[in-house]
């Protein structure tokens, strides 16, 4: 998704975008170790896809037609019917289907979707745009909030990452960015105080910058907990097969979910950091650091009902995975890719504490995940539970249902085949879904009698 280059007419690979309950109160007690399974380092290196900076990209859409291409007509999803859905994915008498919002508004490269207390729509463009879209019974006026444009790097994975609004919006109307500053190789997470319906420019204070070895794999969903704690992922640093080693290395905050408290902060005191955090007070570790062992985690959510993390980590060449984030959990990249074996048998054998992924695929089904969301709605009864997500280059959405019977304890589905480069998901205050594509419009998961 953010993986476009700054002229609009032009869209590159995705970003390897590139946002646990206690899963059920039996799977909480114990969590999955990682599969083995050899991979062939130098193989994985030599046909990364846009892990290599220095490497021409194939446009996005080009990405979408070959995979879709390559699959051919291999079997979709472990239980996915000939038209595509699963029989979880429909109820009797409805099937799934995008019906596109504002009026159809067509747009370049949304990253993020929220919705204010007043029921207008905050979308986050990864130019630097974030607009604010009022209907008006069948008039949409659209209201600048924020526009970073003069301020950022736009190209490829960088840009305008993601936004959050402060938890206690109306008593404290801040919006929080994340973003690649164009006079640094960082990315800054940083909070605006909202004037007028504005984001004030000259209120900007910067709470975090990290430095960023190469131009990819800078994840960036920033969410807000139930504990009112900031969390923020971060990719590894970019290139391929993590080449400095962050993923491992809690030195450093790449490759790791941080959590912070952003609460009564200042230039001075920037953001604190909460005293039940696992690593707090051991030395030669950040204590920002709430998970790691993270590759890229292109976009996160809470679950509304549950309180779990779960977050979408694009793969390198083989495996895209979906992992429930908990605190001190180390998620294994880069020893594994997924469930999968990444360096040697040895050295999968001694990461003994590396937790599995609640869910994987394989590129035979898609290049790069993107995280989405549990639906917990009321539109979709057959959804509710099911943590919705889907694939950028295939444009295949899934669902992924608790089960007892799994070896992971969860089973995918293929909800529906959308055809479009799916960039995030967003949610509204009734806890339906939304779709963000780029090149069209955003678009709601709804039912629709067949």
């Amino acid at each position: 998704m953010l993986a476009c280059s700054g002229e609009r007419e032009r869209q590159t690979s995705p970003p390897d975008p590139g946002p646990r309950e206690q899963q059920e109160a039996q799977q909480t007690e114990s969590t999955p170790s990682r599969a083995s399974g050899q991979v062939d380092a130098a193989d994985t290196a030599e046909s990364a896809r846009s892990d290599d900076p220095e490497r021409p990209q194939p446009s996005a859409r080009e990405v979408q037609q070959s995979d879709a291409s390559a699959r051919g007509n291999d079997d979709q999803s472990d239980a996915a019917a000939a038209d595509g859905q699963s029989s979880e994915a429909a109820s009797p008498g409805f099937s799934p289907a995008l019906r596109p919002i504002l009026g159809g508004h067509q747009f370049h490269q949304p990253i993020e979707m929220i919705e204010l207390p007043d029921g207008s729509l905050l979308v986050a463009e990864q130019r630097g745009y974030i607009t604010r879209f009022v209907e008006d019974g069948t008039e949409i006026r659209q209201l600048g909030i924020l526009d970073l444009t003069e301020s950022i790097t736009f190209r490829g994975e960088q840009g305008l990452l993601s936004m959050a609004l402060d938890p206690n919006f109306e008593d404290y109307p801040y919006l929080y960015v994340y973003y690649s500053p164009r006079e640094a190789n960082v990315t800054r997470l940083s909070r605006f105080r909202i004037v007028q319906g504005q984001a004030f420019v000259g209120s900007e204070l910067v709470i975090l910058e990290i430095p960023q070895p190469y131009s990819n794999h800078n994840g960036g969903a920033i969410r807000f907990g139930p504990d009112g704690m900031l969390y923020l992922g971060l990719g590894d640093g970019g290139a391929a097969n993590d080449p400095q080693g962050h993923g491992q290395n809690r030195e450093t905050l790449l490759g790791t979910i941080i959590r912070i408290d952003v609460n009564d902060i200042d230039t001075t005191t920037p953001y604190r950091i909460p005293t039940d955090n696992p690593f707090l007070g051991i030395a030669g570790v950040r204590p920002e650091i709430w998970a790691f062992g993270l590759r890229n985690p292109w976009r996160m959510a809470f679950d509304q009902e549950t309180g779990l993390l779960w977050a979408g980590d694009v793969g390198q060449d083989r495996v895209e995975e979906i992992v429930i984030v908990r605190a001190g959990e180390n998620h294994g990249w880069n020893v594994f890719e997924g469930d999968e074996c990444f360096r040697s048998e040895d050295d999968c054998a001694a990461l003994s504490e590396a937790v599995a992924p609640v869910g994987v695929y394989g590129h035979d089904e898609g290049c790069s995940v993107t995280g989405g969301l549990v639906y917990r709605g009321q539109a979709l009864p057959h959804l509710v539970g099911a943590y919705v997500f889907g694939d950028f280059c295939s444009g295949t959405i899934w669902g992924l249902w608790p089960d007892d019977g799994a070896e992971t304890g969860w089973v995918r589905n293929v909800i529906l085949e959308s055809g479009e480069l799916i960039a995030s998901f967003g949610l509204d205050h009734a806890g339906e879904i939304y779709v963000l594509v780029f090149g069209g419009p955003i678009l709601k998961l709804v039912g629709e009698e067949r």
